[in-house]
């Protein structure tokens, strides 16, 4: 069977993933149907794919992924998400909804050492709703906060999100941070814009106070302080060529460590870190494998081709073509997680966008953006229900929370399509520090 093929087993993937079979599950099975088809033979069939989940498991590169897991379970068991909101908190002080604005940043700065928004919106699901109740913001107006801003995870570098995007299209890590500054930035602060304006407009959403939010304001400081030290020397490290990701990962871990010890962690801790990032790592090794299999499918069944040509026999253009891409994303987003819903497309989409001209790093960040708006998409954003799951009120609803993440859905794709329009966002900075 010729590059047809490929329909067969993308019609298999997309019954199998509504059937609620897990992503790696419904790759490897419409991966293996895809290549019978290709060869019509099974042992070449297994031949192919279990040579190619070995390759792509066994290289050092991937260790990157466990160990900035590592980093961020550490600093996160030791407080680092408390003590950066503190700062945060202190520098928004004249600032309207200063609370909000300040989980903002705070979820920006924790973005830095975690590297994943479900963490990032369940964290401060806990630590910033409370605060924010008790001087009596609006439900809305906090949930909403809570959910957009978790977002920031995988934009604001180190992002698991950018390795697995790097990983599958052979992309420089270091390329790809660099590439997310920027529009990070930006996303950050229109962010902070809403949180202020909205409260300055409507004193109701916010009202002024002075919260406490730890008891040891100065222990607090110098902690913020020395984790922003963390990840300026290991993303400085990156970005100068003085580490691999790898070294650098390796590098913060050791840092996170020393941290956590400083901060009084014990040793139950410390394994209970390490026994978690194991079990967040190992479904991304496994989905990785499932994806290069998948990858592997398109590649030897020639479907790649055939979608290539349908794109552009559709006479679809760059813009078209990244509104197709939009639409698939935002709709994943509803019912996958991000990095499933990168594994299912990339290797389709990113071959047709090179081939329309869109530049790598800027294409590599619009999607980072809108896969990550499609989590807070209704009727069924993952991000909606980790908020919900994660704050202290039984009493909160997924609509209170669909409502206060509205306008921050609205805004990632506004500067999405910044990044689209202007790709010098996201270019500019890789080009400057790497050549």
């Amino acid at each position: 069977m010729g590059p047809e093929a490929i329909f067969y087993s993308l019609g298999i993937l997309l019954m199998l993933v509504l059937l609620g079979v897990h992503v790696a599950v419904a790759l490897g099975l419409a991966s293996f149907v895809g290549v019978f088809l290709s060869y019509g033979d099974l042992n070449i069939a297994l031949s192919i794919l279990s040579s190619t989940a070995y390759d792509s498991i066994r290289s050092h590169s991937l260790a990157v992924i466990p160990l900035f897991m590592l980093m961020g379970e550490v600093l996160s068991r030791s407080g680092a998400a408390r003590d950066i909101y503190l700062m945060c908190n202190r520098a928004m002080r004249f600032v309207p909804g200063r609370l909000a604005a300040a989980t903002v940043l705070a979820n920006a700065g924790f973005a830095s050492v975690s590297g994943v928004a479900i963490a990032s919106a369940a964290t401060f699901g806990r630590i910033a709703y409370p605060e924010m109740r008790r001087l009596g913001y609006q439900k809305s107006y906090a949930l909403g906060v809570i959910a957009g801003s978790g977002s920031l995870g995988m934009l604001i570098p180190p992002s698991i999100l950018m390795i697995v995007w790097a990983i599958l299209t052979e992309a420089s890590v270091g390329a790809l941070f660099l590439g997310g500054v920027v529009p990070g930035i930006v996303l950050g602060l229109v962010f902070v814009l809403y949180c202020a304006v909205a409260a300055w407009r409507q004193p109701d959403l916010a009202p002024a106070g002075s919260p406490a939010l730890a008891e040891n304001a100065a222990a607090g400081l110098v902690s913020a302080a020395a984790i922003s030290a963390l990840v300026a020397v290991v993303l400085g490290g990156i970005w100068l060529g003085v580490f691999t990701p790898t070294e650098a990962a390796g590098f913060g871990v050791i840092g996170s460590l020393l941290i956590g010890w400083g901060k009084g962690m014990g040793r139950a801790a410390f394994m209970e870190a390490i026994f978690e990032s194991g079990r967040s790592t190992a479904p991304i090794l496994l989905l990785l494998i499932a994806g290069s299999m998948y990858s592997r499918m398109l590649a030897v069944s020639g479907g790649m081709g055939l979608i290539e040509e349908l794109f552009t026999g559709a006479g679809f253009g760059p813009f078209a073509t990244i509104v197709v891409m939009t639409l698939v994303w935002l709709l994943l987003g509803t019912i996958i997680d991000s990095i499933s819903g990168i594994l299912l497309t990339l290797p389709i989409f990113f071959p047709v966008a090179m081939a329309a001209g869109i530049d790598e790093v800027a294409f590599a960040i619009y999607g980072i953006i809108v896969i990550e708006a499609g989590l807070l998409t209704p009727p069924l954003g993952l991000l909606i229900f980790t908020v919900k799951s994660a704050v202290p009120d039984p009493t909160v609803t997924q609509g209170e929370i669909f409502r206060g993440a509205l306008p921050y859905w609205v805004l990632m794709l506004a500067v999405a399509a910044m990044v689209f329009v202007f790709p010098g966002l996201a270019a500019w900075l890789p080009g400057q520090v790497l050549g």
